[in-house]
């Protein structure tokens, strides 16, 4: 995407909605829809448009059930879609000479509308709640963003339809049956169907920005990374397009005003690398609106490493208040900086800031003249808008041993090559063992006779399943960064019940 996208939608048909006037609100149109009625503005704006028609004695018969292929037909006139030419979706009981074998035909190819498992379309039946929401959703191009508490008993979580309920209720198109119920599978009337289409046209917003492969280059977009830099000011959704129908898609949508970023990952066909796109969101407030726009950038932004106050799994050997002084040098010890702007994060990590990749050696001296280093290894990725980030704090020997009152016998290693990750040791007449880090690696003791501990149980007054837990020897794992290695051990155990 080598420009920046500004604010540009594919709008459906928002430039040409106008708003009635008093007067054309007014009117009235068909003897059967006197102003008085609650969908009577809609049904005499769309009858004005052409959109919907009566019928030959001058009514428009409001509460007659609106069939699947007459709201097909209303919403593909309405969202002018072209029905000259198109592609047959071959529903059983939709020939070419259907009345709306076009319309239907042309919500079908782009994705709107589908069949049922049995291969049927049914023109005819009645068009439901649940499916009315979901077809104006995907004609509308309504934002997914249906983040908002479930009002609807009638409505489970990830059953069909569900979702797209809560976008139409969100954006206020339509609400329940009765304050608790939506009745997703009531039949809608005409006169309720043109008040919910024409209040969709009105409610997309118009400060959503959708992006399809083409604007990368892609056939696919594969998956978006929008969470790196975005507190709050902006929402990405990932459509996944109906292979041989429509393409993937991707919509943003403005919060609040700032600066994040969000990185596209897709390709040019399905056997194709992927690629990636990395971009700058910029919303801000214009006449009102929260605009967004994208900025294509390359730029790896500076990064935090935290340096954690724990010397082991879960023992926690330093208190970060004590913290006097961060320095930071290249792991071939050059001095890079002798006093590290740092604070403490999440209570027991102390946290710097790494604005160029490379392996570094961070050393954090405490109140007491006590020295700790790290090493620290940022690496840049094409898909990411900040360093990925691994630290390590030294601790080049560790030692474990069991208690003195089991005999664990004579013991042995593997594989065979431990001596190049570590040297080992064992106090003699004793089970403590002692471990000197050489590189990257882990490796097992195994104990000639293996450790019978005592019986536990869990939950109270032994309640629950209960174990004799088994030491069978010594998990050893060195992890390494450049000249810092971190030696640290386990007891290798397995359950008896």
């Amino acid at each position: 995407m080598k420009r920046i996208l500004m604010t540009v939608l594919s709008a459906l048909l928002i430039a040409c909605s106008l708003p009635l006037s008093s007067a054309a609100a007014d009117k009235q149109l068909f003897k059967d829809v006197p102003p008085t009625k609650h969908f009577a503005q809609a049904v005499n704006e769309l009858a004005e448009r052409t959109i919907i028609g009566g019928y030959p004695d001058g009514t428009f018969k409001p509460s007659r059930s609106i069939t699947r292929g007459q709201a097909a037909a209303i919403i593909a006139k309405m969202i002018k879609l072209d029905m000259d030419s198109v592609k047959n979706p071959h529903f059983k009981d939709v020939s070419t000479a259907n009345g709306y074998y076009k319309a239907i035909a042309a919500m079908a190819e782009k994705g709107i509308i589908g069949g049922y498992g049995d291969g049927r379309y049914g023109p005819n039946d009645p068009i439901k709640r649940g499916q009315m929401a979901s077809i104006l959703v995907k004609a509308f191009d309504l934002p997914r963003d249906g983040d908002i508490s479930n009002p609807f008993k009638d409505v489970a979580p990830n059953t069909s339809h569900a979702a797209n309920i809560m976008i139409i209720y969100k954006l206020g198109i339509t609400t329940g049956t009765t304050p608790s119920t939506f009745s997703p599978n009531a039949a809608i009337t005409r006169g309720q169907a043109a008040k919910m289409i024409k209040a969709t046209e009105d409610a997309r917003p118009s400060n959503v920005v959708t992006l399809e492969p083409s604007d990368f280059g892609w056939e696919l977009i594969q998956s978006i990374t929008d969470n790196e830099m975005n507190s709050g000011l902006f929402k990405a959704v990932l459509i996944k397009g109906k292979e041989g129908y429509t393409k993937d898609k991707v919509q943003l949508i403005p919060l609040k005003e700032g600066i994040g970023a969000i990185v596209f990952h897709g390709s040019a066909s399905k056997t194709a690398d992927l690629e990636h796109d990395k971009n700058y969101v910029h919303v801000k407030k214009e006449d009102g609106e929260l605009k967004l726009t994208l900025e294509e950038t390359e730029d790896v932004l500076p990064t935090i490493a935290r340096l954690s106050m724990f010397g082991g799994p879960g023992q926690l050997d330093d208190v970060p208040g004590d913290v006097r002084n961060v320095s930071l040098s290249a792991m071939d010890g050059k001095l890079m900086n002798d006093s590290m702007a740092f604070k403490v994060c999440d209570n027991y990590f102390i946290c710097i800031e790494i604005d160029k990749p490379g392996e570094y050696i961070a050393a954090v001296r405490f109140a007491d003249g006590k020295e700790v280093r790290y090493g620290i290894d940022a690496k840049a990725a094409g898909d990411k808008i900040y360093y990925t980030m691994r630290t390590l704090r030294e601790q080049p020997t560790f030692s474990y041993g069991e208690n003195d009152k089991y005999t664990i016998g004579k013991y042995s290693i593997s594989p065979e090559n431990y001596e190049q990750i570590a040297d080992v040791t064992r106090e003699p007449g004793t089970n403590m063992f002692h471990f000197t880090g050489k590189k990257a690696g882990k490796f097992e003791i195994t104990y000639e006779h293996p450790i019978h501990l005592d019986r536990y149980c869990e939950g109270p007054n032994d309640t629950g399943e209960c174990f004799m837990p088994v030491y069978t020897g010594i998990f050893i794992h060195v992890t390494q960064i450049g000249s810092i290695i971190n030696v640290w051990g386990s007891a290798a155990a397995e359950p008896d019940h």
